[in-house]
């Protein structure tokens, strides 16, 4: 028998301790992430906690099949995203499935009548000029007002062509004083209700309205005013309310971010042109002015028109009542201004904009002349109660199923089922702490097709214990000691083990990219306690065996070590023998041929 080399692999093999405490921390470590994020628990799917799923198929017009692609399915899905959230729904999941499909899943304490009817309709696009504009919530100091707002106004556009400037939506200063008053707020936005230059704000033939008209139109800008001043759009329900109900005839309250992030109210004059009317909008960098990414947008002939008009009296106006918002489902998206009329049926937005930022305003633009309708295809309701016993099956099939493997280990290994039953507490351990830690960080829900993942991980976790179990059994039979015996074992079931692996975790792999919805939950639950599968015996099984063969009772072979020789049927143990001395060196005498 030759002595295993001395060196640096002899050392790592007597210092197993150093890998036990990697481990170790990696677990406290991930253990304490857990419950410094909040979520202890993993995030369930709509089959386990309740719900409603959507599903969704797109429906393009006549001869507009093309209409169907990755792009467009993808700025849907953008769109009815929002629309989700706005309801107040942080936890919902809205994904394509194959070419045509959205999944829209819901969870439990979600209108789902109401949820079906935002994410059925096709987006809601509109350009509003805007007549007053301020900070909202906790950013807004009480000083900017709707006729006093400046820092878009004194910027000029680079050419006198057909271009709109993104406005600085983030100034919220006034021109001439820091100490505006509540009242004067209120008389500039009054001011400006009144001065709306959008078409339906006069009448068509330039008389003047009926007494009782401009009574009407005096007690719908009061209440519009109002509704203004209270109007806080930090609050995720206020924002989802505000302009609910109002017609694109009519004035209306919205909401919007600015470049800082921070949240502005508005209040819009009726829609002077409709999305449908941008015939395609896109993202281009302009390299001839040196203006960056900017969005250029192209108007159908009826929306020139349109177009021209409104830019052309809002360029007579002061700031910000020369700006138009672009209006998404009553959210301001981009508020441009403009100092000039912009004809021809070409418009260029241009501002500090990232290739993303334009990128997703181009597409928001295109979606409102998308020719693509959605059908809704079915619609699945799980209740909670149904989605909890649903998960308690679950359990107990994976409560069943690790006893049965804990009970064969025990019966088979008996001493050697310690380390075992160890390492699948460790792999257990592992999973549903990353699992938990997924759940915020990527989406991560764990469903029924998830947790089949899991239940079978455990065979595949312990099909590894069982490999190395049984090359350590395999030399003791060959007549070694215990501690070579592991040593030795260790490379072959390295070997095993790894393939093993690489062959499940390149099927969990495969599955995942060609499948889609839930089943992609088995596939990543299996994946990743593949990986982990590999890291437990790396780190804690070898290790672990490692140190108990130095104590007596696995070292001495006892029966219920599961390492007895006797009942292994081990050949006598390799001694070496001393080879026979040569004889004393001299001359030897040739043999002849």
């Amino acid at each position: 028998m030759v002595a295993p080399k001395k060196g640096k692999n002899a050392s790592a093999q007597s210092k197993p301790g150093r890998s036990l405490a990697l481990i170790l921390i990696a677990i406290v470590a991930l253990t304490g992430g857990m419950f410094a994020s909040g979520h202890t628990t993993p995030r369930l799917g709509i089959d386990l906690a309740g719900g409603t799923s959507i599903t969704l198929r797109a429906v393009p017009e006549a001869g507009q099949e093309s209409a169907i692609n990755k792009t467009n399915m993808d700025t849907a899905v953008e769109i009815m995203n929002r629309r989700v959230n706005g309801l107040g729904v942080s936890e919902a999941e809205v994904q394509t499935q194959g070419d045509r499909n959205i999944i829209v899943n819901i969870p439990k304490g979600t209108n789902s009548k109401e949820a079906r009817q935002q994410v059925g309709t096709t987006a809601k696009l509109y350009f509003r000029p805007v007549l007053a504009t301020e900070l909202s919530g906790a950013n807004a100091t009480g000083t900017p007002s709707a006729s006093e707002t400046g820092g878009a106004s004194d910027k000029a556009t680079d050419k006198a062509t057909d271009k709109a400037t993104e406005g600085d939506k983030a100034s919220g200063t006034p021109s001439d004083s820091a100490s505006a008053s509540a009242t004067s707020q209120g008389r500039a936005a009054s001011d400006a209700l009144k001065a709306d230059p959008s078409p339906s704000a006069t009448s068509s033939d330039g008389a003047s309205p009926s007494p009782s008209a401009s009574a009407s139109g005096d007690d719908a800008a009061a209440k519009l005013q109002q509704q203004y001043a209270a109007l806080d759009c930090t609050d995720k329900n206020a924002r989802a309310k505000a302009g609910d109900g109002a017609k694109p005839s009519e004035q209306t309250l919205a909401c919007g971010q600015n470049s800082q992030g921070q949240w502005q109210k508005y209040i819009l004059g009726a829609a002077a042109v409709d999305g449908t009317e941008v015939d395609e909008a896109e993202a281009v960098y302009n390299t001839q002015t040196a203006a960056g990414w900017t969005v250029t947008m192209k108007f159908t002939d009826k929306g020139s028109k349109k177009f021209a008009d409104i830019t052309g009296k809002l360029a007579q106006n002061q700031s910000p009542q020369n700006q138009f918002a672009i209006v998404l489902d009553n959210e301001v998206v981009s508020d441009p201004y403009v100092s000039q009329a912009l004809t021809g049926g070409n418009a260029e937005i241009s501002g500090s904009f990232d290739q993303e930022e334009a990128q997703s305003l181009a597409n928001m633009l295109s979606y409102g002349a998308l020719p693509l309708t959605f059908k809704e295809d079915s619609v699945t309701t799980v209740t909670a109660a149904l989605g909890g016993e649903q998960l308690h099956a679950g359990l107990i099939a994976g409560a069943i199923g690790l006893a049965l493997v804990v009970l064969y280990l025990l019966f088979y290994y008996r001493g050697l089922s310690f380390i075992a039953v160890c390492s699948l507490l460790v792999s257990a351990g592992l999973t549903y702490v990353i699992m938990a830690l997924l759940g915020p960080t990527i989406g991560f829900a764990l469903n029924l097709p998830a947790v089949c993942g899991a239940i079978v991980a455990i065979g595949i976790t312990a099909d590894s214990f069982i490999v190395y179990f049984e090359r350590v059994r395999d030399e003791i039979r060959e007549g070694r000691t215990l501690r070579p015996a592991v040593e030795r074992a260790w490379p072959r079931a390295r070997r095993t083990i790894l393939v093993s692996d690489f062959v499940s975790f390149l099927a969990a792999a495969v599955l995942f990219v060609v499948t889609v919805g839930k089943v992609q939950g088995f596939a990543f639950t299996l994946g990743l306690t593949t990986l982990l599968d590999v890291v437990v015996v790396f780190l804690f099984t070898k290790p672990l065996l490692t140190l108990m063969a130095r104590r007596k009772f696995f070292s001495s072979g006892h029966k219920w070590s599961g390492l007895d020789p006797k009942a292994l049927g081990a050949k006598p143990p390799l001694r070496r023998t001393r080879r026979p001395s040569r004889p004393a060196a001299g001359p030897v005498d040739p043999k002849e041929a």
